[in-house]
């Protein structure tokens, strides 16, 4: 098992204990847990024996925790969750399917989303804000920022005597999108 820790059980070890020692050289280790750091942040993880050891893991709050390290009950009046994450290759390999499944579905989504974008005409909103941005940025401005926004696409840069607003009426709204970052840039 595993337990993310450190700046919780410190505050709690030093509010209820009372030892003046380090919880995790003083507690943690002499109760056979194995102490893992994280990197330079200070957290760490706890593995080893007895941590879930006759606790149900659905009731398993910091009191319970507590006794398990120290050997001692604690006397927090409020209860939080721990969250306990099982590290072993079997468990680590099922989180992994399971994230690459959820993610998975979501650059799906988010593909078909793009390439929507890519053919569906400007929203209406789209075309009112360029309409304004246009008017702020002036026709030179927008005229350069409207060839690099449909550069590589079907549409056709503006022609010289097109108004703005009909020339917008044919971006997508994808190109729209990049157009309206263009002109917000400066």
């Amino acid at each position: 098992m595993y337990e993310p820790l450190e700046s919780k059980w410190s505050r709690y070890h030093s509010t209820h204990c009372g030892c003046g020692k380090d919880w995790l050289t003083a507690h943690a280790i002499p109760a056979g847990f194995t102490v893992i750091p994280r990197g330079k942040t200070g957290y760490y993880g706890l593995v080893g024996p007895g941590l879930t050891e006759g606790v149900d893991e659905q009731a398993l709050t910091a009191n319970a925790l507590w006794e398990a390290v120290a050997g001692k009950p604690g006397t927090q009046t409020w209860h939080e969750q721990v969250h306990v994450t099982c590290r072993t290759p079997e468990a680590e390999a099922a989180r992994k399917a399971a994230n690459d499944e959820y993610y998975g579905r979501i650059r799906e989504g988010s593909a078909k989303r793009k390439a929507a974008a890519k053919t569906e005409r400007a929203t209406e909103k789209q075309l009112k804000y360029l309409a304004s941005l246009a008017e702020k940025a002036g026709k030179e401005r927008f005229d350069t920022e409207f060839a690099m926004a449909v550069k590589d696409t079907d549409i056709a840069p503006r022609a010289p005597r097109e108004r703005t607003t009909t020339a917008s009426k044919r971006l997508t709204k994808a190109a729209a999108r990049k157009l309206i970052a263009a002109l917000l840039e400066s």
